[in-house]
């Protein structure tokens, strides 16, 4: 049962507002309800919209150094409360200890990284001479905020993920209302208390909890939403895209990601990377290692290497110390990628190890050679679960990667210097991790897809970008 202090509350205009309904918080592994969170009604989300504009106006006053200022004492806020926030992390969507301080300073850095950005926010000037009407002009672009931005962010990176939307959102003068995934409110909510303490003026930041269907749906088609920003299914980015009108929109969805090992100095720490990017919380991750292809003459070593490691794996509670996996976000999840592997098996395909399930948690599943139309290859999993095939050509391996509906990055292991600028030139992906795992990423960089994993592109600077709009001053002299 839960007790008053576990009913969780709205942040919109600087207020914390009670809600009419709630519902049940449970945690994915104990299945334990954790907090009841409230089910905002279309006219909470309309009064988000209203605060929201309000806080638009007041970040447009800011200076640059007092934007930074407050992103600069967020991220000071959210340092001192690691453990908690860790913790908010382990009870809400399973991720073990280890991975949730991971994040926690990951989200730290980023916030850093976007009070830096916020104080080198510039246009430039245009050489209007260069055309033969332009003599005796001077012109010059600065870039503005948009206004109200929507950020829609899912469970598996809630602290880190949302970061990547308020953080460059507010470095450039904008307002948001942050709808958080269902499994993961109470991450939003706590974010929203330190941007509070950290001085951010009231409407700035809203978070609205409950049903996609219902505060989703208004954030997408309402006028005065000038961007939605939005990380999770393509399915749910698709339906975003068509009902956004003229808005801008970010999308950044789904992925198989895949790594090529065709040669390496040291294959006992390409493999152990290799576990790590096939597994890291419980492959929850949008760039998790999903598909391995390795040259057929090293296949059977590589394979050995990986089996065993991944064997070292501990899973269980999230709380523990000890966990590195832990549950699915929920069973169905789980029942799901089981059916997968069940029907890979079906199909004559040897599941090298793995494959069973423990109430949601699934064990880490290593399959063999899995062709490329059965789902555990060509569907985005979202679980600990890898195919490791083997290749004979390099061009083979360049189709293989390039054989998806997706297109979020690929990592590519080799000593050859040639094959390394080839793939770059001829992966179709958003990044090419040379000698490392396409589950690399730092917080500044260029992060995002093409084909079916989305449009645009995250790294604060670009953020700062998508989140601006670039306004022509001519002068004539």
């Amino acid at each position: 049962m839960t007790t008053n202090s576990d009913k969780k509350r709205l942040y919109i205009g600087g207020e914390w507002l009670e809600g009419n309904d709630h519902y049940d918080l449970r945690s994915p592994y104990s299945g334990k309800v954790i907090a009841q969170v409230p089910l905002a009604e279309k006219e909470t989300v309309l009064k988000a919209i209203e605060c929201a504009e309000q806080g638009a106006k007041e970040m447009k006053k800011l200076t640059a150094l007092e934007r930074s200022n407050i992103l600069e004492r967020a991220a000071g806020i959210f340092k001192e409360r690691l453990e908690e926030c860790a913790l908010i992390l382990a009870k809400e969507n399973a991720k073990p200890l280890k991975a949730a301080r991971g994040e926690i300073l990951r989200t730290i850095e980023t916030y850093k990284f976007a009070a830096e950005e916020a104080k080198r926010i510039h246009g430039e000037t245009i050489p209007m001479d260069a055309a033969k009407n332009g003599k005796g002009r001077f012109a010059y672009t600065k870039r503005e905020p948009l206004g109200v931005i929507a950020a829609i962010t899912p469970f598996n990176f809630p602290f880190n993920l949302a970061a990547h939307k308020l953080g460059p959102a507010f470095a450039a003068g904008n307002s948001v209302i942050l709808k958080p995934a269902s499994q993961t409110p109470l991450s939003a909510l706590a974010a929203a208390g330190i941007f509070e303490e950290a001085g951010l003026p009231k409407g700035a930041l809203n978070v609205v909890t409950g049903k996609g269907s219902v505060v989703g749906d208004i954030l997408v088609t309402d006028p005065r939403i000038k961007m939605v920003t939005f990380t999770g299914s393509v399915e749910v980015g698709l339906g975003i895209k068509e009902r956004a009108g003229l808005k801008k929109v970010t999308l950044e969805l789904g992925s198989n990601s895949a790594v090529i090992i065709d040669s390496a100095a040291d294959l006992d720490a390409v493999a152990q990377r290799c576990v790590e990017g096939s597994f890291a919380y419980s492959g929850q991750v949008c760039i998790s290692v999903q598909r391995i292809y390795v040259q057929e003459d090293i296949y059977e070593s590589f394979l050995q290497k990986f089996t065993e490691k991944t064997k070292q794996l501990k899973f269980g509670d999230p709380e523990s110390e000890d966990t590195d996996l832990s549950a699915l976000i929920s069973i169905n999840e789980a029942k799901r990628v089981e059916g997968w592997i069940e029907s890979a098996r079906n199909a004559g395909t040897e599941i090298a190890y793995g494959g069973q399930r423990t109430g949601a948690v699934l064990h880490p599943t290593i399959i063999k050679n899995a062709g490329s139309t059965q789902e555990v290859s060509c569907q985005e999993a979202f679980a600990p679960i890898v195919s490791v095939n083997s290749y004979k050509t390099w061009d083979e391996a360049i189709d293989l990667v390039n054989d998806s509906l997706y297109g979020l990055q690929a990592g590519v292991y080799t000593t050859s210097m040639p094959k390394a600028f080839d793939a770059v030139e001829r992966l179709e992906v958003g990044g090419v991790i040379v000698n490392d795992i396409p589950s690399f990423r730092v917080d500044h960089m260029p992060y995002g897809g093409v084909k079916n994993s989305g449009t645009g592109r995250e790294g604060i600077k670009y953020s700062v970008e998508e989140m601006t709009e670039l306004k022509l001053a001519v002068f004539t002299l």
